[in-house]
């Protein structure tokens, strides 16, 4: 399996930012701790999403952290990205593994068990599962109890991550549930200072074990 680190999973969210001021945030969240980045971008074009991505790609390798690519595998492949993260209304994980090749991280978004038990099996290497708390962002969400995220980390042998609305102020109720680390968007993404926030976020987290 791939080697990763999910403990600070940032995935971001360019809406209403200049693109300068985007990677601006983008840096200052990596040189704040983030482990893991996704670039999710819902509306934009083809050639607008590979022309982002070869830019965040670019920062965060400087940093030694994957870049994953939300939805689009056309795109990560484009970018040559360390990963793709797939959701209930994309492709199957079996196909973004197929394409994506072995050596690549394929990512799956959870929300009951046997939904885990199946991304699993179709070869995903990690699972985001959430939202625990409602979302600002514009992406469609179902709220995952903490009982269910903890039988899915229970369930199985990789690594599943809470997302949906957590920042250091509420993380809290995950204490004591064996997650591989929390997802954030807003926390950091619309934080006055995002490089404070992320290593805020990352202490807090490793204060209640989390990480």
């Amino acid at each position: 399996m791939k080697q990763f680190d999910p403990s600070l999973y940032f995935v971001t969210d360019s809406t209403g930012f200049t693109e300068e001021e985007f990677l601006f945030r983008v840096e200052q969240a990596l040189k704040g701790g983030v482990t893991l980045l996704q670039l999710r971008e819902k509306e934009k074009s083809t050639r607008e999403y590979i022309e982002l991505a070869e830019k965040v790609h670019a920062i965060a390798k400087r940093y030694k952290v994957p870049l994953i690519i939300d939805d689009r595998v056309d795109v990560a492949l484009a970018v040559n990205a360390e990963g793709v993260h797939v959701g209930a209304a994309d492709m199957s994980v079996a196909t973004a593994r197929k394409l994506m090749g072995a050596d690549k991280i394929v990512g799956a978004t959870a929300k009951t068990v046997p939904w885990a038990k199946e991304a699993y099996e179709q070869g995903a290497d990690y699972l985001g599962v959430g939202a625990i708390y409602p979302t600002t962002t514009k992406v469609k969400t179902v709220r995952t109890s903490v009982d269910t995220l903890r039988e899915i980390c229970y369930a199985v042998p990789i690594p599943a991550n809470a997302i949906g609305g957590l920042n250091k102020d509420n993380i809290d109720i995950l204490a004591g549930i064996p997650v591989a680390g929390i997802c954030v968007v807003s926390a950091i993404m619309k934080a006055d200072d995002p490089r404070t926030a992320a290593e805020e976020l990352k202490d807090r987290a490793k204060e209640l074990g989390l990480i």
